[in-house]
């Protein structure tokens, strides 16, 4: 009998032989094996029946040498008991000595032989509890390396007349028993039908053909038979013809599919090469219409509006933020006043020099920074610059007169240079503010005897009469230095529309005057 140790863990002994289910490879012991030995046994003088299996305990057992506890061992027949040994019933219970391990005997199963005569070679009496003499330790252990061998033999044979490799444990050998159950069943339905089949055969009526009739018979299957045989060459010839048919059209689709691959290959990287110039034209385009629209911005700009711009502030007109003028409360520093004189004589000296020598220039700018100076007709230069007193400014107040003088020259240029070009009368170019002599809209631009106010404000007038020359300055013509720099914030009014400011914008904001 086969017992599988699934549900229980045993520590493995390396004396004892170790069994695995051939099936699903988990450990065995093997009980029940005493009444099996005598018909596998060859020498039966030297081996009697097995019996039962029997359950030994005590700390001096036949292998005592071995640890016993949670194991399975098979050992030779029973000898005589010793005095005062009793022996252990089949299927008693259990006692519960220890052994030296220290664990219990009911954990470990020992199948022991029957009693044999002493000439077998086997030993002769189970070891006492006090121990065993070493020549019955080996007769027992010749006896259990017998009955080893009788299960290798039994279960090779086994293993022969049932093609299942053995041993198997009760499980596996269950689910076997089954499968073959199985198939026995299905083998005995074929015979059943076959037999009733047969039975059906020898009851049916038999007509027996004559001689004649046979060989008629036998001749009409035979042509039969060449027919058919016929018709297989030919469905064979024409199969051939098809397989080879079908080859030339594998070919032929493989090189389609070679030709399809590489033209998607080509268009990818046609597609790829035309969005790549599509990129590049768009860029190429995008950056025309930047610089088309740049190259407008710059048609439309004159560097002089945005080196010079004049506004005003207040009571005072300004050049690059710079305020010209003095007032009681407001005591604008020279240095400031200078620069702003610096200033506008660089422009108007920039316009002058611009039409020579169409144009008279005969009072000249000298723009030297916050120095700038005037050179009258008679070359006597005259400084535009303070401090001055105001008691004593003749000189300062003639620079000033004559830069008047210079811009009212260049005004009438101005005009005179409209006229040629035919423009109408009512679009020429004039002054917003009029300049007679040393004054502007009859406000005295020179310091010595004059309010401070009347003073401001002339300056302020004679800046918005210079900011009207660069309107038309820029209006009628290219100047554009090589070294300008062009601020894309620049908003220059059309040429038509320079003159038509002069009720709005016109005046400087004179009325804040």
């Amino acid at each position: 009998m086969m017992s599988s140790d699934k549900g229980r863990s045993f520590p493995v002994d390396p004396n004892l032989p170790r069994w695995i289910c051939q099936n699903c490879r988990h450990s065995l012991c093997i009980v029940g094996v005493d009444s099996y030995v005598d018909k596998f046994s060859n020498d039966s003088s030297s081996r009697s029946t097995l019996q039962g299996g029997f359950s030994v305990h005590g700390a001096n057992s036949v292998l005592g040498s071995t640890r016993m506890d949670n194991s399975f061992v098979l050992l030779p027949n029973q000898r005589p008991q010793a005095p005062g040994v009793p022996p252990r019933p089949r299927g008693g219970p259990v006692q519960s000595d220890q052994g030296p391990s220290g664990k219990t005997m009911e954990e470990s199963f020992v199948v022991v032989y029957k009693s044999e005569p002493a000439s077998d070679g086997v030993g002769t009496n189970l070891p006492s509890l006090e121990g065993a003499s070493n020549g019955q330790l080996q007769s027992n252990n010749n006896g259990f390396h017998s009955t080893i061998t009788i299960l290798k033999r039994a279960f090779e044979i086994a293993t022969t007349q049932t093609q299942v490799d053995q041993p198997l444990c009760l499980e596996c050998m269950k689910v076997l028993s089954d499968k073959l159950d199985k198939e026995v069943e299905d083998v005995n339905r074929d015979i059943d039908a076959y037999e009733a089949c047969l039975r059906r055969l020898e009851g049916e009526s038999r007509d027996v053909l004559s001689e004649a009739d046979f060989l008629k018979e036998k001749l009409k299957i035979e042509e039969e038979e060449r027919q058919l045989e016929a018709a297989i060459q030919e469905t064979e010839k024409q199969y051939a013809e098809v397989n080879s048919q079908l080859k030339e059209l594998e070919l032929k689709s493989v090189r389609f599919k070679e030709l399809e691959e590489r033209y998607w290959q080509e268009l990818n990287n046609f597609q790829f090469q035309l969005m790549s110039h599509q990129e590049e034209r768009d860029a190429i385009l995008t950056k025309i219409e930047v610089s088309q629209a740049h190259l407008e911005l710059l048609k439309q700009t004159n560097v002089l509006n945005d080196a010079f711009p004049i506004h005003h502030d207040g009571e005072f007109g300004t050049i690059n933020n710079f305020r010209l003028g003095r007032l009681p409360k407001i005591a604008v520093e020279w240095d400031e006043i200078n620069a702003a004189w610096g200033q506008a004589c660089l422009l108007l000296h920039t316009m002058c020099q611009y039409f020579k020598p169409k144009f008279p220039y005969r009072i000249r700018m000298v723009p030297m920074g916050s120095y700038p100076r005037i050179r009258d007709s008679n070359n006597t230069v005259y400084e535009l610059f303070g401090p001055v007193n105001l008691f004593w400014s003749t000189r300062y107040d003639k620079a000033m007169t004559l830069f008047l003088t210079c811009l009212k020259d260049f005004a009438e240029f101005a005009y005179l240079k409209d006229q040629e070009n035919n423009i109408p009368p009512e679009k020429r170019f004039r002054l917003p503010y009029k300049i007679d002599n040393d004054k502007v809209e009859n406000h005295s631009i020179t310091q010595s005897f004059n309010k401070q106010e009347n003073w401001t404000k002339a300056l302020k007038y004679t800046l918005c009469n210079l900011k009207w020359a660069l309107y038309w300055f820029i209006g009628n013509t290219s100047f554009q230095p090589l070294s300008a720099m062009v601020s894309p914030r620049v908003e220059v009014p059309a040429i038509s529309s320079l003159y038509t400011k002069r009720s709005t914008d016109s005046k400087f904001d004179g009325r804040h005057a």
